[in-house]
């Protein structure tokens, strides 16, 4: 179509204004209008470059139902630009929907490169980092959490999650219980003035923030938590245990069907009460699955119930 616009996904500092790119300010400046989960936040960047454009607030709590309309009006020739709070758009971050809905409709989406908040964690805590694996969130509560670190275990490779300040220490008293003999980095206020990366034992460096938490001193800041690959040992300790589980199933018959697993995760999550995105992006992890299609089966399941 030759009116038709385009999607501009904008990479924002995840701190330091200096980091906005003059590509990035070029885009929000080519474009009709400029999406994005917070309005106050994202005016704020936008004044500080100069730029003035109308603002459409695309949280998760609203992105999915706007989706549609907003790539009508690409299709129709207008060009918008979306952006997050902080770091790169789709990263553990509503923008993916908008991309998804975009690509399906066939409307051009180009990608403007920006910080991102796990990779610069990553390299800042010198952590082994050939290999790594971005989980984004963790579940809240904590079997869940714990659950989810053991699915983990075998990935052979650095672990990267993203954590609120204000439950930074649960969640690494759960690391610290499933990887005991790893070391773990906690990396906060990146790129700011109090920028600060503590490194230890996964158990020290628990004990550390706890007893910051305990003596008056709250961690503060957006928080990545690394966690560092299996060793050698660890691995062929895993590698063993695999190899008893796979001889004790050849002995007691065919592998679950993978599909009847799946629906049984889905009831014992909803069972649970896990909220039915969170649910459903652990599950479409956990089983190479699109995260749509396992989203469909929660709510086929919950119409069930």
């Amino acid at each position: 179509m030759a009116n038709q616009g385009k999607l501009f996904i904008v990479g924002t500092p995840i701190g330091n204004l200096g980091d906005l790119s003059p590509r990035a300010v070029e885009a929000f400046r080519a474009a009709d209008a400029v999406c994005c989960e917070d309005t106050r936040v994202t005016g704020k960047l936008l004044s500080a470059a100069g730029v003035s454009r109308p603002l459409i607030r695309c949280d998760e709590n609203v992105i999915a139902g706007r989706a549609l309309s907003l790539v009508d009006r690409m299709l129709a020739g207008e060009t918008l630009a979306f952006a997050s709070d902080a770091g790169m758009p789709g990263v553990s971050d509503p923008g993916q929907v908008l991309v998804d809905a975009a690509r399906e409709a066939g409307v051009p989406v180009e990608v403007v490169p920006g910080p991102v908040a796990c990779v610069t964690a990553l390299v800042a805590s010198g952590i082994p980092c050939d290999h790594f694996f971005f989980e984004g969130f963790l579940p809240r509560k904590a079997g869940e959490r714990v659950r989810r670190l053991q699915q983990l275990m075998t990935v052979p490779g650095a672990l990267l999650f993203y954590e609120s300040p204000h439950r930074v220490a649960a969640t690494l008293e759960s690391v610290a219980s499933v990887f005991p003999t790893r070391v773990a980095a906690l990396c906060r206020e990146l790129t700011k003035l109090h920028e600060e990366v503590l490194r230890a034992p996964a158990p020290e460096l628990a004990s550390q923030v706890a007893a910051r938490i305990e003596a008056g001193e709250p961690m503060r800041g957006e928080c990545v938590v690394v966690v560092a690959p299996p060793s050698a040992e660890e691995q062929a300790e895993m590698a063993a245990r695999t190899a008893a589980g796979m001889s004790a199933l050849s002995m007691d018959g065919a592998a679950p069907d993978p599909e009847e697993a799946l629906r049984a995760d889905i009831a014992e999550g909803l069972a649970s009460g896990e909220p039915a995105n969170a649910l459903a992006k652990r599950l479409a992890q956990k089983y190479s699955r699109r995260k749509r299609e396992v989203y469909a089966l929660i709510l086929a399941s919950e119409g069930a119930m």
